[in-house]
């Protein structure tokens, strides 16, 4: 009755919660507040900003362009919708324009939308208001039309990702388990443990708990999926061995599922506590990111190890029909987990006969090699227009912006300064290259630059400027950091910098920063976790090391992919550390499965036989597991983000190269060439093998 139990409180609990996975769109926060750092200048900034204007407002800039100089009756038609749009309910105030460029080609009309309001739905009231036509073409850009099209490249998201990923992971497991009913059961697994974690979120992301964007909700999805079903397949393996040393199915899970316990608690507890890391970082998006991914995987180890253990014991070997293991015969020949003598077999023999000049030609050749191409990867960051593979409207937009009026236009850079200091600061700011000087101007009382007598607030003033530069590229960001030098040497000012390119430079320089600080702190965590399951010192550290080679051989390849092959336009600089935390956490999971059985096996029959027999009896449910998890990932392809995008490459490239070659050729051959000095400082006390 318990395990019939489990399985109907699992469905009857978290069945239901799948409800909530097609509500957490509604939860998600994909503006740019969700991805600012949480302590930074521009911060500082941005909360000052808010008290001098109409709050809630985040501007669509509507640019309408022309092969030659506009015509009277083109002129009439901007007006006209200026007038229509100016009408259109829950704005903010009043349409700004049009203001015409310096070579009549293009004009502008700035909408302020109000943020708590549908401004998806508004931008495409806007965008319908606002048609091509006359000779004109028109498009909708600013914050808001940036943010509209970010959120259509997430939207069904839910439904699209979990699609794609869960075909991919059913046709392997069909190949996997030949059988048409595990793949189902593990599947199950799967779904059940993401409804458990997507109520849990909503909830928590409802009530301002934590904040859930469309990047967090994809690689959550992404997560479960894939761990609960490589945990699932360390289970399955297991008990398939055992069923053929036990007649009685009740004993073969109780053998298998202790047997699977420690290495797949390690494993789960190695990636919560290395996502968990993701709170010391001060980007609020990445931040956000750890207890939401560590909400998933938690759910998939309580799935693993109840739900799962309670569906096999239910079903015994009638789950593996039509090859249903028998009690007293040999195992199969070569098949997942079997221990057999195929394609494993000779693995082990090959690593067994060469372990130094295995691991050296792995370690020392191909993975050096790979890496030497590391510095050509570029990771300091993209222009926003950047963010989308394909080319939305609104990037056509600020592309159309930045050809005909000053290229900051529409995202002026923002100064907030002490109001005795005001006239010095504007002085200074027009003095600086980059900056347009008849651009910089005080915000009056009437909430605009030069609007009548300079508003106070708190005896600050804000002054805006825009900037001759493209606000998302490399120029005007140096502008930025030039102008915060120039004012930081204007005596009484207190003056901060902030708007959309400061913070997009203290993003990326945040970004740099975190990378710094997470990277040795998930290492020193999985360290810890692999000596206390190991209780060793020196097989953990030669872990390590094949995992930051392994890492680093990875972004070597990603390198030449992204600049050669997809011609991608450079990385975010938190797309390493996303990766490395992925990478790390999960990829050390296979290490883990292969190390507990190394461990178990050496007991029995020594370092060198153990650690062969380990690798013959894990090798092919460990490449089955690295197999899912790297299509599992790859799915986020499907997502037309460049950040996710490469984050997809990166983690499914990493986990088959750290599944293929390190841990099949370069850990098991470094156990072999340490020999018992691997267990150091513990020591392994030899049992006789028992069969």
């Amino acid at each position: 009755m318990v395990p019939a139990l489990l399985v109907l409180l699992w469905l009857v609990g978290a069945g239901p919660q799948g409800a909530s996975i097609g509500k957490l769109a509604d939860v998600q926060t994909n503006d740019n507040s969700s991805f600012l750092p949480t302590s930074s200048e521009s911060t500082e900034v941005a909360h000052q900003v808010s008290r001098f204007t109409e709050p809630g407002v985040v501007p669509a800039v509507v640019v309408y362009s022309a092969a030659a100089p506009l015509t009277g009756p083109q002129r009439a038609r901007v007006a006209a919708d200026a007038r229509s749009l100016g009408r259109l309910p829950g704005l903010r105030g009043a349409v700004v324009g049009p203001l015409l460029s310096a070579d009549h080609r293009a004009a502008q009309l700035v909408v302020p939308l109000d943020s708590a309001g549908d401004v998806a739905g508004a931008v495409d009231t806007i965008r319908h208001t606002a048609r091509d036509g006359a000779g004109l073409r028109a498009h909708v850009t600013g914050p808001a039309g940036l943010s509209a099209d970010l959120g259509a490249a997430f939207a069904g998201i839910d439904g699209r990702l979990l699609l794609v990923t869960g075909v991919l992971v059913f046709l392997i497991l069909i190949v996997v388990y030949r059988s048409p009913l595990l793949p189902v059961v593990v599947l199950a697994t799967a779904t059940l443990a993401l409804a458990a974690a997507g109520g849990v979120i909503y909830q928590l992301a409802r009530h301002d708990v934590l904040e859930l964007s469309g990047m967090s909700q994809g690689i959550l999805f992404i997560l479960v999926i894939g761990a609960c079903t490589d945990y699932g397949l360390l289970l399955v393996a297991r008990f398939r061995e055992e069923l053929h040393r036990h007649a009685d199915r009740r004993r073969a899970l109780t053998a298998a599922y202790r047997a699977a316990l420690e290495p797949i608690a390690a494993s789960g507890g190695t990636v919560i506590l290395g996502v968990l890391c993701l709170l010391v970082t001060n980007l609020k998006s990445t931040h956000d990111l750890g207890p939401v991914a560590a909400i998933g995987i938690g759910a998939s180890l309580l799935a693993a190890l109840t739900f799962l253990p309670a569906c096999l014991l239910l079903l015994g070997r009638a789950a593996f029909w039509p090859f249903a293991p028998r009690y007293g015969t040999s195992r199969t020949r070569g098949r997942a987990g079997s221990g057999g003598a195929g394609l494993w077999g000779r693995i082990a023999a090959f690593v067994g006969r060469y372990p130094r000049r295995c691991w050296l030609v792995v370690g020392g050749v191909l993975l050096v090699v790979a890496v030497a191409f590391l510095p050509q990867l570029h990771a300091s960051g993209t222009k926003q227009t950047d963010v989308f593979l394909h080319t939305e409207d609104s990037v056509t937009g600020q592309q159309v912006l930045a050809e005909h009026f000053p290229a900051g236009a529409g995202n002026p850079t923002q100064i907030t300064a002490r109001a005795g200091a005001a006239d010095r600061v504007v002085a200074v700011t027009r003095s600086v290259p980059g900056v347009a000087p008849t651009s910089v101007a005080v915000v009056g009382a009437g909430g605009r630059p030069g609007a009548g007598p300079a508003k106070v607030v708190d005896g600050r003033v804000l002054v805006e400027a825009t900037l001759a530069d493209a606000p998302d590229s490399a120029a005007a960001i140096d502008t930025v950091h030039r102008l915060r030098d120039r004012l930081a040497s204007v005596p009484g000012a207190d003056a901060k910098v902030g708007g959309f390119t400061a913070i997009q430079a203290d993003t990326n320089a945040t970004s740099e920063h975190d990378r710094t600080v997470v990277i040795p702190l998930v290492l020193a965590v999985v360290l810890v976790v692999l000596v206390l399951l190991l209780r060793a010192v020196v097989a953990p550290l030669v872990l390590i090391a094949s995992v930051v080679l392994s890492f680093a051989a990875t972004l070597g390849v990603a390198a030449l992919v992204f600049n050669h092959l997809f011609d991608f336009p450079g990385a975010d600089p938190a797309v390493p550390l996303f990766a490395f935390v992925f990478l790390v956490a999960l990829g050390v999971d296979y290490n883990i499965f292969l190390m507990s059985r190394v461990r178990e096996e050496s007991v029995r029959r020594g370092t060198r036989d153990g650690t062969l027999h380990a690798l013959r009896a894990t090798g092919g449910v460990i490449t089955s597991a690295g197999v899912v998890l790297a299509a599992t990932f790859a799915a986020l392809a499907v997502l037309p983000i460049l950040f996710l995008v490469q984050v997809a490459f990166l983690v499914a490239f990493g986990v088959l190269l750290d599944t293929i070659l390190v841990r099949s050729l370069l850990v098991p051959a470094a156990i072999l060439d340490l020999g018992r000095a691997s267990w150091w400082p513990g020591r392994l006390s030899r049992r006789p093998v028992a069969r």
